[in-house]
C-alpha cells in the first residue's frame, strides 16, 4: 500500500517542477527583453544627441578647435600679466617712482611739472574771505598766471555744489568764477560743513588727476600764506617721495554729542580716547605719491568727523614720513618767520604787546598784506 501511494505522488511532483522551470524561463526571457530594450533606447538617445550636437556645432567638427583653445589660453595669460603689471604700477606710484619732471605735451610745447597745487577750501557766503585773499597773498590777472608759470604754484578755491543744484548759491559761484577763473568746482560734492572731510578727499582726487605737481596742499580760507616762503619750504623736501607735512598734533577724542568737536566714531580710538598724530587742518601738504594714493583708493578711504583726522588716518598704514613743520602752525606766532597765519592772530600780533614788532611782521610777510590790513581797519 505504501509503495503504491509513493508512486502516485511522483508524477505530481514532476509536473510542479516543470511549471516552475517554465515560469522561471519566462521571467528570465522577459527580463532579458526589458534590459535589451532599455539599452537600445539609451543607444538611440545617444545617437540622437550626438547628431544634434554635430548639427549645432558644425557638422561633426569640434566646437572649439586646437587653435582656438591656444588663443584662449594665451588671452588668459595676457590678462594675468596685465593684472600683475597694474598692481606693480600702482605700487610704483605709491613709492613715488616717477620722473620728477615728466614732460606733458600741450600743442607744440612741453611744460614742466608744477611745484605745488594749493586748494583753498571755501564755501557759499564766504566771498569776503576770498576777496581778502585775492587782495593779499593771492595775485590776480597776469601776476596770477606768472605765479604758475614762474614759480610752479597753482592756487584754486575749492567749493562744491548746492543741494538744490542750480540755485542762487551755485549761480553766484559760477558768476564769480567767470570773472576770476580761480575756482575748482567739485560737481560731485554737495557743499555742507559736515561734509568737509569728503570735500578734502575729493580735492586731492581731482587735483591729482587734473594737475601734475610735486606737492598738493589744502588751506582754509581764513589763512594767509607767504607764497615765497611756502615754495622755499617745499623745495627742501623735494628729495622725499612720500611726505606728509604740517603742524602735527594730537588730542582728546570727544564722545559727548553736544561738544563742538564731537566724534561719532569715538569708540574706534580706544579706551584712552586720543587721536593719532595728524597735521592741523588749517594747512597741510602731501607729496605727489600720497595724492595719487588717495586718488587710486578713494572708494575705500573712510572719513571721520574732521578733515584733519581723516587725512591723518589715510597715511597710518603706509610708509609715510610725517614732518612736523613749525612754520605751518598758523595759530601760533614764530619769531623766526612764518609761512601761514590766521587773520585774527595777525591783528593780535600788531596790537597786543611790544614784543611783537610791526616791522618784523611786515618783513616776514609782505608789504601788500600790511597795506590791505591797515586799509581794512
Amino acid at each position: 500500500m505504501q509503495r503504491r501511494g509513493s508512486n502516485h505522488r511522483l508524477p505530481s511532483l514532476l509536473f510542479r517542477s516543470r511549471i516552475s522551470y517554465v515560469m522561471l524561463a519566462m521571467f528570465a526571457t522577459m527580463s532579458a527583453v526589458y534590459v535589451a530594450g532599455r539599452l537600445w533606447q539609451d543607444a538611440q538617445n545617444r545617437v540622437y544627441l550626438i547628431k544634434e550636437l554635430d548639427r549645432r556645432t558644425g557638422k561633426g567638427h569640434p566646437a572649439i578647435s586646437v587653435d582656438d583653445t591656444l588663443k584662449v589660453v594665451a588671452c588668459r595669460n595676457q590678462h594675468k600679466r596685465l593684472a600683475a603689471l597694474e598692481m606693480e604700477l600702482a605700487a610704483a606710484r605709491q613709492e613715488g617712482f616717477v620722473g620728477r619732471y615728466t614732460p606733458e605735451t600741450n600743442g607744440n610745447h612741453t611744460r614742466k611739472r608744477l611745484m605745488a597745487v594749493i586748494g583753498i577750501t571755501t564755501g557759499f557766503g564766504q566771498k569776503s574771505n576770498r576777496d581778502a585773499i585775492r587782495k593779499t597773498w593771492l595775485p590776480t590777472g597776469v601776476a596770477w598766471t606768472k605765479l604758475q608759470e614762474d614759480k610752479g604754484i597753482l592756487v584754486r578755491f575749492v567749493v562744491g555744489r548746492s543741494a538744490n543744484r542750480g540755485d542762487s548759491m551755485d549761480r553766484d559761484i559760477d558768476e564769480e568764477n567767470k570773472h576770476t577763473k580761480d575756482f575748482l568746482i567739485l560737481d560731485d560734492h554737495v557743499e555742507a560743513s559736515e561734509e568737509l572731510p569728503k570735500k578734502t578727499k575729493l580735492f586731492f582726487v581731482h587735483a591729482a588727476e587734473k594737475w601734475d605737481a610735486e606737492f598738493y596742499a589744502k588751506v582754509n580760507d581764513n589763512i594767509y600764506v607767504n607764497i615765497d616762503g611756502f615754495g622755499a619750504m617745499l623745495a627742501s623736501y623735494m628729495d622725499k617721495p612720500r611726505v606728509y607735512i604740517g603742524c602735527m598734533k594730537s588730542g582728546e577724542v570727544f564722545s559727548d554729542l553736544s561738544h563742538k568737536w564731537y566724534e561719532p566714531e569715538w569708540w574706534k580710538f580706544g579706551d584712552g580716547k586720543s587721536y593719532f598724530r595728524h597735521a592741523s587742518g588749517e594747512i597741510f601738504v602731501i607729496s605727489r605719491a600720497l595724492a595719487q594714493f588717495i586718488s587710486i583708493n578713494r572708494s575705500i578711504l573712510r572719513t571721520y568727523a574732521h578733515d584733519d583726522v581723516s587725512a591723518g588716518s589715510w597715511f597710518i598704514g603706509i610708509d609715510v614720513k610725517h614732518i612736523n613743520e613749525g612754520k605751518l602752525c598758523c595759530s601760533s606766532w614764530s619769531s623766526g618767520g612764518f609761512i601761514c597765519l590766521k587773520m585774527s592772530l595777525f591783528c593780535l600780533a600788531i596790537f597786543a604787546t611790544p614784543f611783537f614788532h610791526v616791522k618784523q611782521i611786515v618783513e616776514n610777510y609782505n608789504r601788500k598784506f600790511f597795506d590791505v590790513f591797515l586799509f581794512e581797519i
